[in-house]
């Protein structure tokens, strides 16, 4: 094994960046990239805060007792390692809505040195309805943050409560940058926190609307639950790090450039800075991350447990080029220089590497959130066209049929999804595929109402719903072929 190791060296940064989400993805992706300005300086003001506002206090203590260093191992293949040791991270909280640390986290948003937060919460961490994009008030977060707004409990209602101290101090807000996985993310996230300060106080929500920035961005690293496997190979290196993950050596982040109180020097480290995001988030979303969910959904039908093991499989193959090439590419508008077709293949190989070991229960869970965004959007674009959906078509009728819990040939399977009581209360009451896939598209917090009312799309989604229950997925996969 070629092992390459980079270890942390550099002064002691002061904090200029906190940080709502300390999970896996945050410690792999936007974290790393942090490392490597803060090594560039020698230490510096853009030291991470991170904190977790809903579960997992105990992996904000064990980075404590580690002195905020864990490790990083980045697999280009099973013979091509790069270990790296992270300490970016400055401090650690825990915020949730039993942990002791919320005024902690609200005084350090408050700080005048922290000029931006960050957030990587999930899709259904902003609690905005995936179809319309606006603020679930009734879900119990965002209830609880508008009777009582100075204890948060959502990620935007932390966002609203510090800028309302800002505001209240004469402190400039800090900008607020997403780097979660949805489309139009800055736009997303300012629209829950202003719609969110409405109901606090009109003019704290003008305020924000006019002085706080809200930049979109992508970002693109797979990075899989750490397993067993993970933890033995990380021994054989000598490595005991129970906060550590893996990903593979790709990465990228494109980010807007809009941060009035002053921005890291990422464009140095490999950050791409742009004027529009738009077209790099809606290729990722609909190419990568639509491919992912064909593989996930049809995967687990078939009994496949991983990423690598799909792509192992040449009608799978043959699937996500055709869903790449003929229905997501003709709807994505790139700018000039961009090849869609190396992009795609470059996709392919990155599924292979084997090494990551990216189960396919990970990328099925929150359905309903990501669906939207990766299938649907496109798929309203593509029929305007005139084109076919056969390949998406299959894809959302895997995915309902993956939601009654089980696989085909009747192994179960936990459903984790906002949206998982509901699926099961249609799969009860509906045992013909014809109504369960009629109550389905109706759904409008996921599926937008002139799609599901489109016949070309709802009946292509029932005769791929059927040729699965009939035929099995590799037969579905040939008929859409």
């Amino acid at each position: 094994m070629a092992l390459h190791r980079v270890g942390s060296q550099y002064a002691d940064a002061r904090p200029g960046i906190v940080h709502l989400g300390l999970g896996a993805f945050h410690r792999a992706h936007q974290a790393v990239y942090l490392e490597r300005n803060l090594a560039r300086h020698g230490g510096g003001d853009w030291g991470i805060v991170s904190a977790n506002i809903r579960s997992n206090h105990r992996l904000v203590e064990c980075l404590r007792e580690r002195g905020r260093r864990y490790h990083v191992v980045e697999y280009t293949d099973r013979e091509h390692v790069t270990l790296r040791e992270i300490g970016a991270i400055r401090e650690t909280l825990y915020a949730g809505p039993d942990g002791a640390d919320r005024e902690a986290l609200l005084a350090r948003m408050s700080e005048p040195g922290v000029r931006i937060v960050t957030l990587t919460v999930t899709e259904k961490g902003y609690h905005l309805n995936p179809a319309d994009g606006r603020l679930l008030i009734d879900a119990p977060p965002i209830a609880h943050d508008i009777a009582e707004p100075a204890t948060p409990h959502s990620a935007p209602g932390m966002l609203v409560e510090a800028l309302a101290r800002r505001r209240a101090a004469g402190t400039p807000p800090f900008t607020v940058l997403s780097c979660d996985n949805v489309s139009d993310n800055g736009k997303r996230v300012r629209r829950a926190v202003i719609e969110l300060a409405c109901h606090r106080d009109a003019h704290l929500a003008g305020w924000i609307a006019e002085h706080v920035a809200f930049p979109c961005s992508m970002v693109d690293r797979i990075v899989p639950a750490m397993t067993d496997d993970d933890v033995t190979g990380l021994a054989a290196l000598g490595i005991d790090d129970p906060a550590a993950v893996v990903c593979e050596a790709f990465s990228q982040w494109v980010v807007e450039d809009d941060f009035p109180q002053g921005r890291p020097d990422w464009e140095h480290d490999g950050v791409q800075m742009v004027a529009d995001v738009a077209p790099f988030e809606a290729m990722k979303l609909r190419l990568l991350n639509g491919s992912h969910s064909l593989l996930a959904y049809l995967g687990a039908l078939a009994g496949i447990e991983t990423v690598a093991e799909a792509v192992g499989r040449p009608e799978f193959v043959t699937l996500l080029c055709r869903y790449m090439g003929n229905e997501a590419a003709p709807t994505l508008t790139m700018p000039t220089g961009t090849d869609l077709d190396a992009y795609a293949t470059s996709l392919l190989a990155r599924f292979a590497n084997d090494s990551l070991r990216h189960r396919l229960q990970q990328i099925a869970m929150d359905g309903s959130q990501k669906l939207p965004q990766r299938w649907l959007a496109g798929a309203r674009t593509r029929l305007d066209a005139g084109g076919d959906l056969v390949c998406t078509a299959l894809g959302v009728a895997a995915w309902i049929r993956y939601t009654a819990g089980s696989n085909l040939s009747g192994e179960s399977h936990p459903v984790d999804d906002p949206m998982a009581e509901t699926f099961a209360a249609l799969h009860e009451a509906h045992q013909e595929p014809a109504g369960l896939i009629a109550a389905f598209l109706a759904l409008d917090a996921i599926v937008p109402r002139e799609l599901a009312g489109d016949a070309r799309f709802s009946g292509a989604v029932l005769d791929a719903y059927r040729a699965l229950n009939e035929s099995g997925v590799e037969a579905a996969i040939r008929r859409a072929g």
